[in-house]
């Protein structure tokens, strides 16, 4: 009995069994390498993504952001505008009109004020080319406010107004 298990046919069975107890490279690389490499990808990207929490704030950065918070908004009251407007006919119109700006800082009003004449002579140049029908209905209103806005901050180029409010708006 001894004499079979050494015969060529014992021999090719035990390589066989050999061969199905170990891996192949292919395999190993299948079934192991490949998804550690794919759990460890996921998770890199999942973290640079911001899926984990991540580090928390330095101190420094918490306090640079609670100032931020306690902005305080001012307004500023321009003195009212009285203007004719444009017409064709016979007819005159008048706006009378009185602006609030919004402003994020109280420390820009004495430059605001030293370039009111200039913020005052663009709202006049404007308004006095303004039509009766173009002041009608939220869209006209609507136009008015971008207008003035944008010729607001163009006239005090450093400082930025974030608003322009009307206070009184009179056609007549």
């Amino acid at each position: 009995m001894s004499d079979e298990a050494e015969t060529p046919g014992g021999v090719e069975d035990g390589t066989e069994a050999v061969k199905k107890k170990g891996m192949s490279g292919k395999a190993l690389i299948l079934f192991i390498v490949l998804p550690i490499l794919l759990i460890v990808g996921g998770a890199a990207g999942a973290y640079f993504a911001g899926v984990f929490g991540g580090e928390e704030p330095a101190e420094e950065e918490v306090v640079e952001e609670e100032p931020e918070k306690e902005k305080v908004v001012v307004f500023y009251d321009m003195p009212d505008l009285l203007v004719n407007l444009s017409s064709t006919g016979t007819d005159t119109s008048f706006l009378k009109l009185g602006v609030s700006l919004e402003l994020d800082d109280e420390t820009v009003l004495p430059e605001l004020e030293k370039l009111l004449p200039r913020v005052m002579d663009n709202f006049q140049v404007y308004l006095r080319e303004l039509r009766k029908e173009d002041l009608r209905g939220s869209a006209g209103i609507y136009r008015l406010k971008e207008e003035l806005l944008y010729r607001i901050n163009s006239s005090v180029k450093p400082i930025v107004v974030k608003d322009v409010l009307f206070k009184e708006m009179l056609v007549q």
